[in-house]
């Protein structure tokens, strides 16, 4: 296995492995917040159900660059030699994913635990709480496009 092989490998596990720790941190603060709500109200569990899973995109976002990267540079089929300038750059297209999948899912969680609070207030505000945390969303899809984007550049280069 060549050295750019083991760059491109490392950003594809530093993908999968931040967002993926990112998620875990954020499903288990927001799941927090929920049992405490149903605790109290049973007939809220679905709604802040799914207040509590949306922290858990960037680990399925993060592991979507993995296999994307595996997949590209020949690991899950075909040769995996490349040059360790091409495997700096895949590693290099997966940072966006890893490090915004991270901080993001951390953060979501938080507008989560807030929006979680509302409903349990307000159960009739869920339309209005579950906006909070999916504008965090919106710049884990950025950076999800940002990596999708650069690994297809990388592997269209000689």
């Amino acid at each position: 296995m060549s050295m750019g092989t083991v760059w491109a490998l490392l950003g594809a596990a530093l993908s999968a492995l931040l967002a993926g720790a990112g998620s875990a941190i954020g499903v288990g603060k927001a799941g927090q917040a929920a049992a405490g709500v149903v605790t109290e109200d049973p007939s809220l569990f679905s709604k802040v159900l799914i207040l509590q899973l949306l922290p858990g995109t960037q680990g399925i976002y993060g592991l979507l660059i993995a296999f994307i990267t595996l997949t590209n540079i020949g690991i899950m089929g075909g040769s995996a030699d490349m040059s360790v300038h091409k495997g700096m750059l895949y590693f290099c297209a997966c940072l966006p994913m890893a490090v915004v999948g991270l901080i993001s899912a951390i953060c979501q969680a938080n507008a989560a635990v807030s929006a979680i609070g509302l409903v349990a207030k307000k159960p009739d505000q869920f339309g209005k709480a579950m906006i909070f945390p999916a504008m965090v969303e919106t710049y884990a899809i950025l950076a999800l496009l940002v990596s999708i984007l650069s690994i297809f550049g990388v592997s269209a280069l000689k």
